[in-house]
């Protein structure tokens, strides 16, 4: 896989188990783009995709191109929309991608060259933990959250995106709320950027002498592998809503201008809330509310 350079470590294999290599495409200078080149070229790649399920990325389409694979497969149109570097692929196809989830565009590149998954493998897909992991996961279940009679629901109010980040006022109003109707235990998991909303609900919780447990920067499979034991996880549409989208977590994901239909973790146990007008805090608490205790009192779940 060809990935762009970023400021902070992506933990590609434990993201995705089938990767074999990862060639990081820095474009910081000169001697940084050659290398590259060199590196990529002396792969001999047979076969190259470019997904564009996202974005169509003219950088994307010629760095495929350089790579000299002999079969460069991706789009040719999306939704009547042209792909204007198509001209780089020998293997292409009009696609109608309109409310379709990112996991079927990317399938239906790979069909291109007869590649498919059945429904059975699809639902199979997961993130695969190690037994260190597990056992990880439960000494911090059972050391932070002994009482076993007692439900752990997890929050995540922060965000990469700030428009897909719901008002940390309504996570307090929300964490008060469930915890007055269960006595349940509180879990706040957050990443890099979210220290600020973090710390705002932590005094607040602070002085309605909730008690709470904070899960930062934890590695993805740790992470997940916690956010599968617990209750019900109510996130923001963010990275740490696909790892426990994978993991099986029981889940509540809160949409604004992103479309769910295309984003959001489609699991058994896995339903989302999505705001009348595209604005994240047009979400109402109480709908959130409902979803939760349903999932909580439901015996199914």
């Amino acid at each position: 896989m060809v990935a762009a350079k970023t400021n902070y470590e992506i933990p590609f294999f434990d993201i995705n188990p089938y990767l074999d290599r990862v060639i990081i495409f820095n474009k910081s200078s000169i001697k940084t783009i050659i290398g590259f080149i060199r590196e990529l070229r002396s792969r001999k790649y047979q076969l190259c995709f470019v997904p564009s399920t996202i974005v169509l990325s003219r950088t994307s389409h010629i760095l495929n191109w350089i790579s000299g694979s002999k079969v460069r497969v991706g789009v040719k149109s999306i939704d009547g929309k042209e792909n204007r570097s198509h001209k780089y692929l020998n293997l292409k196809s009009d696609f109608k991608w309109k409310k379709k989830h990112q996991s079927v565009r990317n399938l239906e590149i790979a069909k291109q060259i007869d590649c498919d998954l059945s429904e059975e493998e699809i639902n199979s897909i997961k993130m695969n933990f190690k037994e260190e992991d597990i056992s990880f996961a439960k000494d911090y279940i059972f050391t932070n959250f002994p009482d076993q009679k007692k439900k752990i629901i997890a929050f995540h109010p922060g965000a990469g995106k700030e428009l897909n980040i719901w008002n940390y006022s309504n996570y307090i109003d929300l964490i008060k709320k469930l915890y007055g109707d269960f006595n349940n235990y509180v879990l706040i998991t957050s990443g890099w950027t979210d220290n600020n909303i973090v710390e705002l609900i932590w005094t607040e919780l602070r002085s309605a002498n909730i008690e709470f447990k904070v899960l930062h920067n934890m590695p993805v499979k740790r992470l997940g592998a916690i956010l599968s034991l617990v209750d019900l996880y109510i996130t923001n549409d963010t990275g740490t809503m696909h790892i426990a989208g994978y993991s099986n977590a029981k889940m509540i994901s809160l949409f604004g201008p992103t479309n769910p239909a295309e984003w959001a973790p489609n699991g058994i146990h896995q339903k989302y809330v999505k705001s009348k007008t595209n604005d994240i805090n047009g979400i109402a608490i109480n709908d959130v509310y409902s979803l939760a205790k349903t999932f909580l009192t439901d015996n199914k779940n």
